[in-house]
């Protein structure tokens, strides 16, 4: 560390013995699954508890409305947990935006519930690097700032569903980016501490075919296939990918009895696409396929869902951000580098915004999602110090 200046080894050495992995201990043990509202509600409180060290207005928000099309065709509400949120010095002239989630991918059925300390270095635990470690960097390196008596104001969002897509608090995180000078979110870097750079967009559809039931037999040409009629416009949607798109039809359900010709189906299909101008080649395609197939099958089709995550790329501000963490890491002898993901989350929405973002500035960690999900534990000191780092250049020099 030889280019810091002295308010920074401050905040260093003040990051470094922040309580972060008893935090994450005590967080993981929690088990915060997207659907768990029990457990989120437990999730919130200790985490609203955490940050109220910070000086500024602690909130719970209620999470927007949000739909799910079951596998019957019927549309109904979803629940979710409540939203965190803090509001720090919201008149200063430099804002920033700090987002995280405190939800996981593990129901509260799930068998990985556990933590488990290896001889390697890391914990092998639920959510203890997406993102549970890196709430703990996080709040290590604002607890940081703040003692540096640094005036930069800032907002703090932590949702309850981004494993599912955020859809009842996108409008809460694009409100909270506009107009913020960049914004940081905790998403796990990779081992090595790569970070994710340029991300594709993501949308999610379920797709509603219904025909005419009759008997398999006796008169089947009375009958509507809902069945076959999905699969053809699972093959018409597939035939759409390309090297900027993917499309991914990835459920029928539907059907019953053989002797029954089946008069509901729901396709579920996931499309990838890379910039917006493949958004709108893949909503060309779906318009297009479900009314050849509506018409060829005599069904009806309603199509229910949306592009929820629009593609990320790396413009002028991020590039900026981008290289004012490599030096941040430089100078604290941390190699920073970036590469593209196919990967979306909460990132996508904040650069749409018009907001710089940088999402991976969580700690290093693997196999997320997976029971063998795990966290480095020496990368929370490192990552905090290079968040608290970022947070006082930024306050002093802008972007």
């Amino acid at each position: 560390m030889t280019a810091l200046s002295r308010i920074e080894e401050q905040a260093v050495a003040r990051a470094s013995a922040s309580p972060m992995l008893a935090r994450t201990r005590a967080w993981a043990a929690v088990n915060s699954g997207t659907g768990n509202i029990a457990g989120l509600d437990a999730m919130a409180g200790m985490l609203a508890d955490a940050f109220a060290a910070l000086p500024g207005t602690v909130r719970l928000i209620e999470p927007a409305a949000a739909e799910r099309v079951a596998a019957d065709g019927t549309v109904a509400a979803v629940a979710h947990g409540q939203h965190l949120h803090v509001s720090v010095r919201p008149d200063a002239a430099r804002r920033l935006l700090l987002t995280g989630h405190m939800d996981t991918v593990y129901p509260a059925d799930h068998p990985f519930q556990t933590l488990t300390d290896r001889a390697d270095g890391t914990i092998n635990g639920p959510g203890v690097a997406d993102m549970k470690g890196g709430l703990a960097v996080m709040l290590a390196a604002l607890e940081a700032v703040e003692a540096a008596r640094c005036p930069i104001g800032y907002d703090v969002i932590i949702n309850s569903d981004e494993e599912t897509g955020s859809f009842s608090s996108a409008a809460l995180i694009a409100e909270a980016a506009r107009g913020k000078l960049a914004a940081l979110t905790y998403e796990p870097a990779l081992p090595d501490g790569t970070l994710a750079g340029a991300r594709g967009g993501t949308g999610n559809f379920s797709i509603v075919v219904r025909g005419r039931a009759a008997h398999a037999g006796r008169n089947p040409q009375d009958g509507r296939n809902a069945i076959v009629a999905a699969a053809a416009l699972a093959l018409a949607l597939d035939a759409a990918k390309g090297p900027r798109l993917s499309v991914n039809p990835a459920r029928i359900d539907g059907g019953g009895p053989n002797n029954v010709v089946p008069d509901l189906a729901v396709l579920r299909v996931n499309f990838r696409p890379a910039d917006a101008d493949e958004i709108a080649r893949a909503r060309t395609t779906i318009d297009t396929a479900v009314a050849a197939v509506a018409a060829a099958h005599d069904v009806r089709i309603d199509v229910h869902g949306t592009f929820n995550r629009p593609p990320k790329p790396i413009d002028a501000g991020a590039a900026r951000l981008f290289d004012l963490v490599r030096q941040v890491g430089g100078d604290l002898d941390l190699p920073i580098a970036w590469r593209d993901t196919g990967g979306v989350c909460d990132g996508n929405n904040i650069a749409a915004a018009g907001t710089p973002v940088i999402d991976t500035m969580g700690v290093r960690g693997g196999a997320i999602h997976s029971a063998d999900e795990f966290l480095i534990v020496e990368s929370l000191a490192e990552r905090a110090a290079l968040s608290a780092v970022t947070i006082l250049r930024l306050a002093e020099n802008g972007l």
